[in-house]
């Protein structure tokens, strides 16, 4: 019978598959008519426009049955593979019985946890935290550690033997500027490298941060410049990581940390044609698995960390596993390996690198020598060596090299030696490589010592490492989990910094989101413009070389920004305004590329397209005055004329969404322009002051249906009074109720009551309290129901005199915790109701609250939108809290996203301070028992927590009035209004383990995938000057389908062009990532994009009707070292490559 009904349906969408194609026969008849008419002189060019118009229309409903055709193909297979493992009705509903079946038989293409288990003895952290007591005694000379001991005989059979690995650490932009730091000490650095590594064959050093090398090598002349590749390639010199910045790894999305990844080994290739091979990151606040995935595939075999958790390095010291290989949680293979070395001291400075005695070290920190500006702490100075100290200082020097040692298990060494900014004077070269080099020539004359020292880069250590390990047998353990959240010593947590100045955090979201979007639309106008030139080269008009130059710009400021004291919101007041008005102008001048590229795609004459700068044909509807001012919208002016409306859908999925425009008049009709349908409108008010509503501005909401990566244009008009929907309102407040002004809208007072407020859709329904507007209960259309209380709470800090306080870096909060926050009076509360979306708005006085739901199908409707405009610049030392009260049984686990790239595991540990138990939040985190499972998904990065069993708390905004000692030497006052935004997902969760034990890591749901997408990529308007006398538009639509919902469009980049210098190539970096998603909790109804059961994916299918001229397959970064070559099934067509889950995969290709 189930299936007689599934087989009705089926037959009933051909039907209307074929009725749909009988439709576009005929219209095509039509259009083959109109063509075959001689016109009359003069009507030619209205002939073609129209026959295009129509061809148009028919490529618009070629699209929607292509869809439909999916759509019933993909359904039939999932129905077929329920049928053939015997799943019941609402298993088969759901994809998911496991208790009956094994979960992988009941839907195509899901990966699950427990599959991937490989049965190898790797290391988890989570489990590593269990077993820590985190007491912190002393631990004598090196305090958080404990007494290394030797016999002296170890090193017999084999010789310590020891890389000295000179460094210099260059933050752009901390205390000061970037250019600042440039202009007063790298560039200094870096000519001092050149000249003094030149003098002695012997000497090495190593550089991370390519912003600055880059900026260097633009200074210099052509001699020093093969002066530097000399350096290079006689392995004096080494660049590490290669990246723009040494990024921050908590806060940073993986787009952006791939990007600035991308954005330095580029421009290496380009300048130096070398490939970095080792990985240095001392300096970041914590370390992501996120981070090793990334170099790994990025061609990087091996890497160093330093900021970990005290204990843990303690721990790690103790088992001799400071050198692991780091295997991602959800891989089975060691394909994601990478092999990493733990720094085992507080800190990367050379008082703590030589050994456990920071004392003793610091002796040997020649920068230090008397008579300088720089000590040491520990008041016992260096001494020159001399011919009468050498063996003194030598054998000192050689206890400290034997104890570090006893901590790793081979006898290969690696000391750094340097701190930040380094080596800016000729005197310090000459003071740490001359008397070093006296150390290290005394070892060499007594080989009774068994040490062999000598400078070096991380490529000669990790070499000889490797030699070590394999002439012995030895292997590395294998660990896998992240090093979050990080404390140097005591209870001082580093998890301040995860929400510190939360506004250019979100300010970093909106650049990364438009540079993506730019880049995917240029790439894709550089092909139109070849294929529509014929010779394979842009039109002269179109300004494709300044356009490029614009994304470089951006790509460089979004990197400079991931750097670890950017990002993080731990710079000086001046230098974040720096900061923010490198992401201001980034964002402008892309939306001038966004625009261009636009108007060449629209026009339907190519011919017509004329780029005017000073007065473009497309503008931005949402606009941005100043760096540290919100976005606001454009108001249109409107007549009985239409105004042009351009909509560009930035992801790879059709999607259903609502575009909201600020108009001048309360009656606005929407029309499709090709196809002249209506679209459904829903007039608001504009809110001056919370019961004050414009007189003069309207905000027009309407619906849309965009194709993946489409242009879309939009005809508004002026309609007839009274003609268009509008929002209603109702307004509560307990005690009096303002005045209300809302002249053209209806507005209610609802007798006193308690029951409480709802909203609801055909997917949910929500409750709100009647006293102040907040969230209480959420049920779902399948009956599923959840307490979800929301709630405000203040954190203050510690007020005792001889306390550390809170600051940018540290979360120290007062010992009884956070404290609810408390009006001084009642909120006014303000429900709006209407076609397109219903929302309750609570007006605070340090904040406006609202959640909203969308009258909509598919994923956009199933979410609640909660948004806040948060300005706490009235208060002294207080952190604002917004806190989810569930009855959700978690326990004491919650999940936590790294980066945006995968989730993780977290455990409350009662044993952690409070501050202990927040960590990073890019963009999810969720709760989950056995049935359900709460999901918020973030538009911004900050802290979040779960301190008690059904609550997930994220921080909104810190004001701190002291500097936390790590540097800074200020606090963070310069608040601004900030906005934050999020979508909360309540979903049925049928036969999930509530945890899983040691791995311990889930995946996102399709749904919440599918949300965070259109939540990260929301998308742009663009409207065409009021005054313009338009050419003929037309829509564009570069894809035929949706891709998967598991495959992610990461980017579509334009290489540089090897022969011209900041000019576009016709090479473009095609990045994709195949997501894994969570199989239990599959949305019904099914969405609308599918999924496959395998790895293999058909490109030529994919980016249909794109065409590809070339496909290589490549490493992430793009170095032609790491070019795989196309296989034979690349090279023909279809061109089949095989896209594997969780992987980020890369192509170098040529668009056709």
């Amino acid at each position: 019978m189930k299936k007689s009904r599934v087989l009705a349906v089926l037959v009933g969408g051909v039907f209307c598959l074929a009725v749909s194609l009988y439709r576009m026969l005929e219209l095509m008849q039509g259009a083959e008519l109109t063509y075959l008419k001689v016109p009359p002189a003069g009507q030619e060019v209205d002939d073609l426009v129209r026959l295009q118009q129509k061809i148009d229309r028919l490529e618009h409903l070629l699209s929607d049955n292509n869809r439909l055709v999916s759509m019933l193909r993909d359904s039939l297979l999932l129905h077929k593979a329920s049928w053939e493992t015997g799943a019941g009705p609402r298993e088969r509903a759901n994809f998911s019985s496991p208790s009956a079946h094994p979960r992988t038989n009941t839907l195509p293409g899901c990966q699950l946890s427990e599959q991937l288990m490989d049965g190898t003895d790797r290391v988890q952290l989570l489990d590593v935290y269990k077993l820590l007591s985190f007491d912190n005694p002393d631990g004598g000379a090196w305090k958080q550690g404990f007494e290394i001991h030797y016999q002296g005989n170890e090193w017999d059979g084999q010789p310590l033997e020891v890389f000295l690995v000179p460094h210099s650490h260059n933050d752009p932009g901390w205390l000061k500027t970037f250019y600042s730091y440039y202009q007063d000490q790298t560039k200094h650095i870096l000519d001092n490298m050149l000249v003094k590594l030149s003098e002695d064959g012997r000497r090495k050093m190593i550089w991370a941060e390519i912003s600055f090398f880059s900026k260097w090598w633009n200074d210099i002349d052509q001699q020093k410049r093969e002066m530097v590749k000399r350096l290079l390639e006689a392995g004096q010199l080494e660049l590490v990581t290669g990246g723009w910045v040494m990024a921050d790894e908590a806060n940073s999305h993986y787009f952006a940390l791939l990007d600035q990844l991308i954005e330095g080994h580029q421009w290496i290739q380009r300048q130096l044609g070398v490939r970095p091979v080792s990985g240095w990151a001392v300096d970041p606040f914590g370390h992501s698995p996120s981070m090793t995935y990334l170099l790994k595939r990025a061609g990087l075999n091996h890497m160093v960390i330093q900021r970990v958790h005290y204990e843990v390095k303690k721990h790690f010291a103790q088992q001799q596993t400071l050198e692991f290989l780091w295997r991602q949680s959800w891989d089975s293979s060691p394909s994601s390996d990478i092999t990493c070395h733990m720094m085992p001291f507080y800190s990367y400075d050379v008082p703590h690198t030589c050994g456990p005695n920071p004392a003793v070290c610091c002796q040997f920190d020649f920068h230090r020598l008397p008579g300088g500006r720089v000590f040491c702490p520990w008041k016992v100075p260096p001494q020159p060596i001399t011919e009468q100290n050498v063996q003194e200082r030598a054998l000192l020097l050689l206890d400290q090299y034997r104890q570090k040692s006893r901590l790793f298990r081979s006898q290969v060494l690696l000391v750094p030696l340097g701190d930040d900014f380094r080596f800016a004077s000729s005197s310090e070269w000459d003071a740490q490589f001359s008397n070093y080099q006296k150390l290290f020539d005394y070892f060499d004359q007594h080989p009774e010592l068994h040490i062999q020292a000598r400078f070096g880069t991380l490529s000669d250590y990790f070499t000889a490492l490797r030699q070590r390990l394999d002439a012995s047998g030895s292997t590395l353990p294998t660990l896998s989990g992240d090093f979050f959240t990080y404390a140097d010593r005591d209870d001082h947590y580093w998890s301040g910094f995860f929400t510190s100045r939360p506004f250019y955090k979100r300010l970093d979201r909106t650049l990364e989101a438009t540079l993506r979007a730019t880049e995917i639309l240029y790439s894709l106008t550089l092909a139109d413009i070849r294929r529509y030139h014929g010779n394979g080269h842009p039109v002269t008009e179109f300004p494709a070389r300044k356009h490029y130059q614009r994304l470089m710009m951006g790509r460089r400021n979004l990197a400079l920004f991931q750097h670890h004291d950017a990002i993080t919101g731990t710079a000086r007041d001046s230098v974040v305004v720096d900061y923010g008005n490198r992401l201001f102008n980034s964002i402008l001048n892309l939306h001038r590329v966004l625009q261009s590229s636009a108007h060449w795609l629209l026009l339907l004459d190519k011919s017509q397209y004329h780029h005017d700068q000073s007065k473009p044909f497309l503008q931005m509807h949402d606009v941005m005055s100043a760096q540290d001012a919100l976005p606001g919208k454009t108001l249109l002016a409107l007549t009985d004329e239409p105004r042009s409306l351009v909509i560009f859908n930035p992801v790879e999925q059709h999607r259903t969404s609502v575009i909201s425009v600020d108009v001048d008049c309360p009656d606005v009709r929407v029309v499709e322009a090709e196809t002249d349908q209506p679209m459904a409108v829903q007039i608001s008010a504009v809110w001056e002051e919370p019961s004050l509503a414009s007189t003069k501005t309207f905000q027009l909401s309407f619906l849309t249906e965009l194709p993946p990566l489409a242009l879309v244009v939009y005809h508004i008009t002026r309609a007839p009074s009274g003609s268009s929907p509008r929002a209603t309102y109702t307004f509560l407040r307990r005690g009096k109720l303002p005045a209300i002004m809302a002249e053209h809208f209806q507005v209610s007072q609802p007798k006193a009551s308690d029951a409480p407020l709802s909203l609801s859709n055909k997917h949910l329904q929500i409750w709100s309290s009647p006293a102040d507007g907040r969230l209480q209960r959420v049920r779902l259309q399948s009956g599923l129901a959840r307490q979800v209380q929301m709630q405000f709470l203040w954190y203050g800090t510690r007020t005792a005199e001889n306390q550390d306080k809170s600051g940018a870096y540290l979360f120290l909060p007062e010992a009884d915790g956070a404290q609810l926050y408390s009006p001084s009076e009642p909120p006014l509360v303000r429900i709006s109701s209407g076609p397109l979306f219903s929302d309750i708005t609570s007006c605070f006085q340090h904040f406006t609250h609202r959640v909203r739901l969308y009258q909509l199908d598919g994923h956009a409707g199933k979410s609640v939108e909660i948004s806040n405009m948060v300005d706490i610049r009235s208060e002294v030392n207080r952190e604002l809290v917004m806190r989810l009260v569930s009855n959700m049984n978690n326990s004491n686990y919650f999940y936590s996203d790294l980066n945006g790239f995968q989730m993780q595991q977290r455990r409350t540990l009662s044993k952690l301070p409070l501050q202990a138990n927040f960590y990073p939040m890019s963009s999810a985190s969720f709760l989950q028992d056995a049935t359900s499972r709460l999901t918020l998904l973030a538009a911004q990065s900050q802290a979040v927590a779960s301190l008690r069993p059904g609550e997930l708390e994220v921080v909104l905004d810190r004001r701190l009035q002291q500097d936390d000692n790590r540097g800074l030497g200020q606090g963070i006052t310069d608040n601004k209004l900030t906005a934050s935004l999020y979508h909360l997902l309540l979903e049925d969760r049928r036969g999930g383990a509530q945890h899983q034990g040691g791995a311990a890591f889930e995946h996102l749901s399709i749904l919440a995938h599918l949300s965070s997408l259109s939540l990260c990529h929301p998308p742009f308007t663009m409207v065409t000057h009021s005054d313009s006398k338009l050419p003929a538009l037309r829509r564009f639509l570069p894809l035929h389908f949706s891709m998967p919902c598991d495959l992610h469009l990461l980017n579509l980049r334009t290489l540089e062009d090897p022969q011209e210098e900041e000019s576009p190539s016709k090479e473009v970096a095609l990045l994709l990532h195949r997501k894994g998603f969570d199989c239990s909790l599959i949305p019904e109804p099914l969405p609308l994009c599918t999924w496959s059961a395998d790895e293999e994916v058909n490109l030529d299918d994919l980016f249909s009707p794109l065409q590809f001229r070339s496909i290589h397959p490549s490493g992430l970064t793009f170095l032609p070292e790491n070019d795989e070559g196309e296989s034979a099934r690349q090279q023909q067509q279809p061109r089949i490559t095989r896209l594997q889950r969780m992987e980020i995969s890369a192509f170098r290709v040529e668009l056709d």
